[in-house]
């Protein structure tokens, strides 16, 4: 009883980040703007009444209005190391309507070894509009975030899929495991839906102790409109830190912090808000609070997060600063273009004494002054000005120029996707102790995690990061949220999904789930290659997905991840 005490809470601890003990506003779906077709009625028509449930992948979204297509799976399977999560999908669908449908997952038992039912986590996919094709174009409907209540309304003639989370305890024996998961709705009719987990006799690493870097930009300031809160009050750094935890337990390894101003110009909902005053005093001396900085810097380290700080931006997307001065009692903003004088006048001073203050936290080492896809020139500038006033500090970039072959002190250089750095370049810069990501935003239209992609593409960046032997990866954003996202998942001249992985409220969402389980694939490879165990089958695969066109949706990749999966699952059995 002991040991599955300690199990469950091991479990508790990895799955926490959506564990929910505070009130979460309610809310309606949006309406389906795709009007059913004649055949798709039809379809109802011959559903039976009551509760329909069965497996489905968890490669694919299903459809909140159309009759789902399920593989006919009697009996699903999964296979994970110890420490590891992974993820599955059912549906629920019914052509009369349910209350209160719930979803539990019993014990898992093997021949010498019981797993408790705490360390699987069932949560409603909620459904949100997003692009159906292109921006502004039709909307759809579109399964996504993850939502923990413990039951929830199916109105009729409609599909609610179900999303399910298994962490491994790392003390796990190996072994094939079943269990079984009872689908049911306000006590009464239920579905039983058995599954096979096998536990293979690896032990997946802590996710801090991932070497994969992931950077998900954040953004503290969404958090205060998304749900409510002062600025910088103690309660938005509690509900940021609720929020950033699920951040964390993916292996994220870089602070965003900022220096001034929105560095971003306003692109998203929400402006970024300076964490750092600058004060110009009467004497024409200048003063710098660093309090906000140094909190929301504590709180990621608190979390795990700190590998490095990166600060946006010495060159801004305008290229403006703000600062208060006192004799005038007003903030200032002005406009100091790389290589001017005003350029030199505003960040120089600035750069000096946060240089003293980084030292003095002892943060000096792992601070970089961060671009995002800045002209070559101007670049020229910022680099040349701290390598005069701090030179201990390094740069960090999300580079589509190829800059950083321009400068000795890249130390996170992040490769647009469409446009891949040198593998001679990758190999040389990590001999140096740097940092080289891929990063996907805006672009390229496959893969990626928006609101419309399809779930298997998340995973499908892990694969690719290690086929093209990157180190991580970075995107735009991990929280930016629009409007209201949970309704509406589109923003501005961006595609659906663009800003955001997660939901207000640390709710998760398909894409990010998947896009930890590609992650772990490439950790799991790094830790097998390091164990020396014959991984010629997986490389075999890897360099199958170096030669396919990435961005290329046609090419037969759930063939290929399917394949790849086995190769890994097979390697990891020896």
């Amino acid at each position: 009883m002991k040991r599955e005490l300690l199990m469950a809470a091991v479990a508790i601890v990895i799955l926490g980040c959506t564990a929910q003990s505070e009130y979460i506003p309610e809310f309606e779906e949006a309406d389906d703007p795709v009007a059913l077709s004649a055949e798709q009625e039809a379809a109802w028509n011959a559903v039976s009444e009551g509760l329909n449930a069965a497996w489905a992948s968890a490669d694919v979204r299903y459809s909140r209005s159309i009759v789902p297509d399920c593989d006919n799976i009697d009996t699903l399977h999964l296979t994970a190391w110890r420490g590891e999560r992974a993820s599955a999908q059912l549906l629920v669908w019914s052509s009369d309507g349910l209350e209160d449908v719930s979803c539990e997952v019993g014990k898992f038992y093997s021949e010498s070894a019981t797993l408790p039912a705490t360390i699987a986590q069932s949560r409603f996919v909620r459904y949100t509009l997003a692009d159906s094709t292109r921006v502004g174009g039709e909307a759809m409907l579109s399964a996504d975030m993850l939502d923990p209540v413990k039951s929830l309304r199916i109105v009729s003639r409609s599909v609610r899929p179900v999303w399910l989370t298994i962490a491994v305890p790392e003390d796990a024996k190996a072994g094939v495991y079943t269990a079984e998961v009872v689908v049911s709705h306000g006590g009464k009719g239920e579905a039983r839906l058995p599954l096979t987990f096998e536990v293979q006799p690896h032990t997946l690493a802590h996710s801090s102790k991932w070497s994969y870097h992931l950077d998900l930009w954040q953004h503290p300031a969404a958090v205060v409109r998304a749900e409510g809160l002062e600025l910088w009050s103690d309660a938005h750094f509690e509900a940021l830190r609720r929020d950033m935890m699920p951040l964390a337990n993916a292996g994220q390894k870089v602070v965003t912090a900022t220096l001034n101003k929105d560095p971003w110009n306003h692109q998203c909902y929400d402006g970024y808000e300076p964490m750092i005053r600058w004060m110009l005093h009467s004497n024409g001396e200048w003063s710098y609070d660093y309090t906000i900085f140094d909190r929301w810097v504590e709180l990621q380290f608190d979390l795990g997060i700190r590998k490095m700080i990166n600060c946006y931006s010495m060159v801004p997307w305008n290229c403006e600063l703000e600062y208060y001065d006192e004799a005038r009692d007003e903030v200032i903003t002005v406009k100091a273009e790389p290589g001017t004088e005003l350029f030199a006048q505003m960040w120089t001073p600035f750069l000096r004494d946060f240089k003293r203050h980084l030292g003095d936290k002892g943060w000096l080492e792992i601070t970089n002054i961060a671009m995002d896809e800045r002209e070559p020139e101007a670049m020229d500038a910022a680099v040349k000005l701290l390598e005069e006033c701090a030179p201990e500090m390094g740069f960090a970039i999300a580079d589509m120029h190829h800059s950083y072959r321009r400068y000795l002190n890249m130390r996170d250089v992040c490769v647009a996707q469409q446009q891949p750095a040198d593998h001679d370049d990758i190999v040389s810069r990590r001999k140096q102790g740097y940092n080289t990501p891929f990063y996907i935003c805006c672009n390229p239209p496959f893969p990626n995690t928006f609101t419309r992609s399809e779930p298997f593409e998340a995973e499908l960046l892990g694969w690719y990061g290690l086929a093209s032997d990157y180190d991580g990866m970075l995107r735009w954003a991990y929280n930016s949220w629009p409007e209201d996202p949970q309704r509406d998942s589109r923003f501005g001249n961006w595609t659906s999904g663009d800003t955001y992985l997660v939901y207000p409220y640390a709710r998760s969402s398909i894409r990010f789930e998947r896009l930890i389980d590609g992650i772990e694939v490439a950790e799991k490879v790094r830790m097998l290659r390091a164990k020396g165990v014959d991984t010629s089958e997986v490389e075999r695969i890897l360099e199958r997905i170096r030669q396919m066109n990435i961005n290329d949706p046609t090419l037969p990749w759930l063939q290929t991840l399917a394949e790849a999966r086995e190769a890994l699952n097979a390697v990891s059995r020896k």
